[in-house]
């Protein structure tokens, strides 16, 4: 319980802190021409990603590197660092000094670790998020040997089942662990969470019987359900998905929408001038708004976002209150 305290007052600290200087590069962004400096870019930029190649946020990068080199005329390249769930590229980037050098980073980065992880190698105030890039719900799935036909009839069974069912989660404190979590507030059931490493393996449990449900991440467990592997039960959100438009939303079941989603958003150091920043901020929206990134986007899993700095720092808020809440109520630590 100690080390609970600790965290809370962790997040606390710097969750008031990021509000208070939320503001940094929080106003409008203006037009590009205007924004960006005459001597800048200086050289090519580099985009961060704390993942291995092939990974969600990885591909992310990818699909925005070349375009945004055209709009600042400067090459764009993405480097890998990947370790410590992605904390070791967040810290790199929070003390980067260069201001040619950008981040992507996952929704846990800014809401749910700095309340699980006492000590990360970067505090929230060393970053301003520029736009969130795109956003899925999770999708609930179950194993192929479950008796269902409707989202209603699979919660009817988890609710019998008691702790007699498990779910899978990619490792505690992820998305798929406090996602799957508060799933069981909204609807009502009490599945014992076994983990996992990675979202591969999870499948594997279920396929194998280990394991009855889980709630994954659109642009992995989609292709599997349609496959056949496993079995599409709902989206998360409250109403359905154009990424999955013959998959149910949760309120068809009469359960309630869950108020968060998964997402990946584009981050720079704090120390980068605002000029600069507002320059990345404003060419990012345009590319992740165009046709070709949208589609990019959606073919791995992702409706495109772009929204602003305020839109992103609002999301950040409000996902961290929930993520807390949860990480309280289940008394949810980890190890680092």
């Amino acid at each position: 319980m100690q080390h609970h305290d600790h965290n809370r007052r962790f997040w606390l600290k710097s969750a008031t802190a990021a509000a208070l200087t939320a503001g940094g590069i929080a106003a409008p962004v203006q037009a590009l021409a205007q924004a960006r400096p005459a001597n800048w870019p200086r050289r090519p930029l580099r985009i961060l990603v704390g993942f291995p190649a092939g990974t969600s946020p990885d591909l992310i990068a990818r699909a925005l590197a070349e375009p945004l080199g055209k709009e600042l005329g400067q090459t764009v390249v993405v480097e890998n660092k990947t370790g410590a769930s992605g904390s070791l590229a967040a810290g790199d980037l929070a003390k980067t000094r260069d201001d040619h050098t950008i981040g992507v980073v996952g929704n846990a980065a800014l809401t749910s670790n700095p309340i699980l992880y006492p000590k990360l190698p970067y505090e929230l105030t060393e970053f301003n998020t520029l736009t969130v890039v795109g956003t899925s719900p999770w999708l609930i799935v179950g194993a192929a040997s479950l008796n269902f036909s409707t989202p209603a009839d699979f919660f009817k069974l988890a609710r019998e089942a008691g702790n007699k069912w498990s779910y899978g989660s990619v490792g505690i404190g992820s998305g798929t662990h406090l996602g799957n979590e508060m799933l069981k507030d909204l609807a009502g059931f009490d599945a014992v969470h076994v983990p996992f490493n990675g979202a591969p393996a999870v499948i594997s449990a279920m396929k194998g019987g280990d394991i009855h449900m889980a709630s994954l991440p659109m642009g992995f467990a989609l292709a599997q359900a349609q496959a056949g592997t496993i079995k599409a039960v709902a989206v998360t959100s409250a109403a359905r998905t154009p990424l999955a438009p013959n998959v149910p939303a949760l309120p068809e079941a009469g359960v309630p929408a869950m108020d968060l989603e998964i997402w990946n958003a584009m981050v720079v150091p704090a120390s980068m001038p605002r000029d600069i920043a507002d320059a990345i901020s404003a060419a990012l929206t345009r590319i992740i708004r165009s046709d070709d990134v949208k589609q990019k986007l959606f073919q791995q899993g992702w409706v495109a976002d772009g929204g602003s700095p305020e839109q992103a720092q609002r999301r950040i808020r409000s996902d961290t209150a929930h993520y807390q809440q949860i990480i309280t109520k289940r008394k949810i630590t980890v190890a680092g």
